[in-house]
C-alpha cells in the first residue's frame, strides 16, 4: 500500500495499541498476536505495536496496516519511544506501514534533537510514513514542518511540562485538526466508546485505544476501585 492507501484505510477507524513490556503479564510476542487478531475480529482498523518481534508475529497473524515503534530506554535521555536510527533499522526490518517516534522536544540520546534525528531517518528512508507522538501544540507545529506524515497527542501528560494535563486531550487534539491540516491521530486516555466518539466528532483521521483494550490489569483494577 502506498501512503494514501494506509490513510484511507484507517480513517475514522479504531486503532488498537497491542502492547506489553517485559515487567507485564501479558509479554510475549505470541500472545500480542492473538491480542491483535482479537482487535481485527472487533473492527479495528491497525494495530500499534511496540518491538520487531511483535510487529513481526503481528504481521503474520493480521493484515491490517501496523503502526510500528521500538521503546528503548538509554541513560542519557528521557525520549524512549524510538530513540536513535538503530531502532529505526531494526523497525524497518519488519516493515510496519507507519514507525511512530517520540516528537517532543527533548533532546535524544547522544543529544541529538529531534530535528537532526528526523532529517537523518528521512534521508536514509524517505518513502517510509512517519508518527510523531507529541505532547503539546508547539511540537506539532514542529512535527509539521519536518516533514512527519501523521501527528499524534500520545505524549500529552508525560513530560515534564505537560504532567497533570487532563486526558483525553481534545483541546489539543481540536487545536491541531483546526489548523495544521493534515492527519491527527488521538490518542492517549480514552478509556470509553463515548470519549473515542467524542475524539472522532472533532475531526481526528482516527484514534488509538490501548490500556482500556489491552491491559487486563489495568482493567482490572479500575473495576476494584470502583468497589
Amino acid at each position: 500500500m502506498d501512503k494514501s492507501e494506509i490513510l484511507k484505510k484507517i480513517q475514522h477507524g479504531l486503532i488498537v495499541s497491542c502492547q506489553a513490556l517485559s515487567t507485564e503479564p501479558l509479554y510475549s510476542s505470541f500472545i500480542m498476536g492473538r491480542m491483535a487478531f482479537a482487535a481485527y475480529q472487533g473492527g479495528a482498523v491497525a494495530i500499534r505495536a511496540n518491538t520487531p518481534s511483535d510487529i513481526k508475529e503481528i504481521k503474520k497473524t493480521v493484515d491490517l496496516p501496523v503502526i510500528g515503534l521500538y521503546k528503548v530506554e538509554y541513560d542519557d535521555s528521557e525520549v524512549y519511544i524510538t530513540p536513535t536510527m538503530k531502532e529505526i533499522d531494526e523497525l524497518m526490518e519488519v516493515g510496519p506501514e507507519i514507525i511512530a517516534m517520540d516528537a517532543t522536544n527533548r533532546l535524544r540520546p547522544n543529544q541529538q534533537t529531534l530535528a537532526e534525528f528526523f532529517k537523518e531517518v528521512k534521508a536514509k528512508y524517505p518513502n517510509q510514513m512517519f508518527m510523531a507522538d507529541t505532547s503539546c501544540y508547539e511540537e506539532g507545529v514542529t512535527a509539521k514542518e519536518l516533514g512527519f506524515d501523521i501527528i499524534g497527542t500520545t505524549m500529552a501528560g508525560y513530560t515534564e511540562y505537560t504532567k497533570g494535563t487532563k486526558l483525553p486531550n481534545y483541546d489539543l487534539m481540536k487545536r491541531y485538526v483546526d489548523t495544521l491540516n493534515m492527519p491527527v491521530i488521538a490518542e492517549g486516555g480514552i478509556w470509553t466508546p463515548e470519549q473515542l466518539k467524542a475524539a472522532l466528532d472533532l475531526g481526528v483521521w482516527c484514534a488509538v485505544v490501548g490500556t482500556a483494550i489491552t491491559r487486563p490489569q489495568n482493567i482490572t483494577e479500575r473495576f476494584v476501585k470502583g468497589i
